[in-house]
């Protein structure tokens, strides 16, 4: 759901504001032409965005009408014209719009083609987003119409906020056409500047903060001085005026703090992958298995374990009963063929694959196939514990890539050193060694037993 009104908001706030902006020397629009235009540029846009082309000439194309519309609407701010601004918000909405519609998430408000939750929580979102945005272009619109100093610094402000992300579009589409060259500079540039969506909504939203503030020091203090007039009438009409830009004030700062709170959410907790539980370090007994008490993994939770190869690689696998009635365990590794090692986790009752949100049906945990984990095949369980095999463990090998650093011993001169540090490694009836040189690895490649047995 957070995700869907942070969408909304860095797609269509810094407009609304920008055009709040322009709007604040005017007569007062009217509310049912505002609304009108707004949704239907809203619909035509997300529809225009949906089927919009993919080849990088339309690209360009659109590019250079964003970046042309937001300079020619900062041009025309010198002309006082109802039908212009109608104008000017249907174009620069459209083309949030546009955006808007080729967000490539947006086919995730829904999984399914009939009215669930997860739809409407998404839709409510939207909703909820573009409720924000319409009211905080207004309340800005009212700061600036009452304070005029602020307009011209806000537009440029505003339009600068719009015009940098599209020049890291518009030289990016060069690049991909060969007009511009592939420069270190250049790259970095566009980098910066089209990967930075989550900092125009902090700005768009600083901005909204800021015109609150003065409005609080220009207008609200100021007013509430006023109230001591000696004519009753005065004073009252003095009391009202402070009440409303009071009103006006808070309202703002309320709106300025909810959208840098929900970015803030989405950056700092909601977009964050889950975590997975630490994994318990186990190891082979004398008899080459692991051994698990069966009293420690039958309660229905996510046992997730680790086991470390000679080599160093990591080997995740967790356990879980499968069902709340009967001792069924599942016994797989903690990583998908479809999806790699970034493991599952737990949530309530549900098991999630981290890398795709899939969520795991859990009685088929142990069962080949889409995106449950890989089994364990060769496991055991008697009365009182699990067992699990070397030669079943070292099966999971290949889908890890967590390497452990041990502390291990050059078999020829006995140095010490590290795995992840040695140039030089050599497997001998399974197990893998290191060496501090190249001669040590040449010298045990032709005759391993002799340092095997000295070894020992």
């Amino acid at each position: 759901m957070n995700y869907f009104l942070v969408a909304v908001l860095q797609t269509f706030l810094p407009v609304s504001l920008l055009l709040g902006v322009g709007w604040a020397p005017q007569r007062a629009a009217q509310l049912r032409p505002v609304v009108w235009l707004s949704l239907l540029a809203f619909l035509a846009g997300t529809a225009a965005g949906i089927h919009f082309p993919r080849s990088q000439q339309w690209m360009l194309a659109f590019t250079l009408f964003q970046a042309a519309g937001v300079l020619l609407f900062l041009v025309t701010r010198g002309i006082s014209s109802v039908r212009l601004s109608y104008f000017w918000l249907f174009i620069l909405l459209f083309a949030a719009a546009v955006r808007w519609g080729q967000t490539p998430n947006l086919s995730a408000i829904t999984a399914t083609g009939v009215v669930n939750t997860d739809l409407i929580l998404n839709v409510s979102a939207v909703v909820c987003g573009i409720a924000l945005v319409a009211a905080s272009a207004a309340l800005i619109a009212v700061c600036v119409s009452r304070i005029r100093a602020l307009r011209w610094p806000l537009l440029f402000a505003f339009s600068l906020v719009l015009l940098l992300p599209l020049s890291g579009m518009l030289i990016l589409a060069l690049m991909k056409l060969q007009v511009l060259g592939l420069t270190k500079s250049l790259l970095s540039y566009v980098a910066k500047v089209t990967n930075a969506s989550a900092l125009i909504n902090y700005v768009s939203t600083g901005l909204l903060l800021l015109t609150g503030l003065v409005f609080l020091l220009r207008r609200v203090l100021p007013l509430r001085q006023a109230r001591a007039q000696q004519d009753p009438i005065e004073r009252r009409r003095a009391e009202a005026r402070y009440l409303d830009a009071r009103r006006t004030m808070i309202v703002t700062l309320l709106l300025a703090a909810a959208a840098i709170g929900a970015q803030l959410y989405w950056d700092k907790i909601a977009s964050q992958p889950p975590r997975l539980s630490e994994a318990q370090p186990v190891t082979l007994a004398a008899d080459d298995q692991i051994h698990i008490p069966l009293e420690q993994v039958k309660d229905g939770k996510l046992h997730r374990f680790v086991w470390v190869a000679d080599d160093g690689k990591a080997v995740r696998f967790f356990v879980i009963n499968r069902y709340p009635d009967k001792l069924r365990l599942g016994v797989v590794f903690d990583a998908c063929l479809l999806c790699g090692d970034q493991g599952y986790v737990m949530e309530g009752n549900q098991v999630i694959c981290v890398a795709c949100d899939v969520h795991i049906f859990i009685p088929s945990i142990g069962k080949p196939g889409g995106c449950n984990p890989v089994p364990i095949d060769d496991w055991a369980m008697n009365d009182t514990e699990l067992t699990i095999g070397k030669k079943a463990l070292e099966a999971g090998l290949n889908y890890f890539n967590t390497v452990v650093t041990l502390e291990v011993t050059d078999p020829v001169d006995g140095s010490r050193l590290t795995n992840t540090q040695a140039r030089y490694r050599y497997t001998f009836a399974g197990k893998t060694y290191f060496f501090s040189k190249e001669a040590n690895f040449e010298a045990f490649r032709d005759n391993p037993e002799k340092y095997v047995q000295e070894a020992r």
